[in-house]
């Protein structure tokens, strides 16, 4: 298996298992962490294994290969398709960073900056985030008047790659180029660390998807994204 297939699964069972909370064939993020979740497949075993893992009327998030078709005791909430994005050309990067500001106003975030991360990742809707999630690796941020307008930071961890996440920025400071700055400074952190960039976004969201191509992420699998409630 690549280490991207199924990649919920695999970060909470190698480089990401202190933060793992099990049940037989599933596991869970520690949910003030995130709300991601996963199974080793989606068979009846997954799926009642899941269920031990939430309380009733609980919601679990998982990144599944096809479409959610039924399982007994769930119930579909929502469902949609994501891309899987991997930044395997070096090259491209070194091109995109060469073109960014010398310096960024970015500073790295941490539990002091945890209301504000949840504050603006709730506006922006980048996809879950908690707060505890700015454990799970660096986060960087750009304030203006002392407020938290953009982040980027790490989530999902396996061997050999690490996921670019939470890429926002707020409503009112768009256009000025902070995503670019802050993932580039987040990409080059993995890179330091032999370790290549992937990331998810949502398919429809053809913005973000112009912005991770031009800084050299290709599309490496089409994903299910897929809440659903324990009945």
């Amino acid at each position: 298996m690549h280490p991207l297939d199924n990649v919920i699964w695999q970060a909470l069972t190698t480089r990401q298992a202190e933060f793992a909370e099990v049940c037989g064939e599933a596991r869970r993020f520690i949910p003030e962490v995130t709300s991601l979740t996963a199974f080793r497949e989606p068979s009846v075993e997954g799926y009642r294994s899941l269920a031990g893992l939430m309380p009733p009327g609980g919601t679990a998030l998982l990144s599944l290969a096809g479409r959610f078709e039924s399982a007994p005791g769930w119930e579909l909430v929502l469902t949609f398709p994501g891309l899987q994005m991997v930044c395997e050309n070096g090259d491209a990067v070194d091109s995109a960073d060469s073109a960014a500001p010398s310096s960024s106003p970015s500073a790295e975030l941490g539990s002091r900056d945890s209301g504000g991360m949840v504050e603006l990742a709730t506006l922006t809707n980048p996809g879950p985030f908690g707060p505890r999630t700015h454990e799970l690796g660096k986060y960087l941020g750009i304030r203006s008047e002392g407020k938290l307008i953009a982040m980027a930071g790490e989530r999902l961890k396996v061997p050999g790659y690490t996921e670019v996440s939470a890429v926002c920025t707020h409503p009112e400071h768009t256009g000025k180029g902070y995503a670019r700055i802050l993932m580039l400074e987040i990409m080059r952190g993995i890179r330091d660390r032999n370790e290549i960039p992937f990331l998810h976004v949502r398919e429809s969201n053809t913005r973000a998807v112009e912005l991770y191509e031009r800084l050299g992420f290709r599309t490496r699998m089409v994903v299910q994204f897929t809440v659903l409630r324990k009945i």
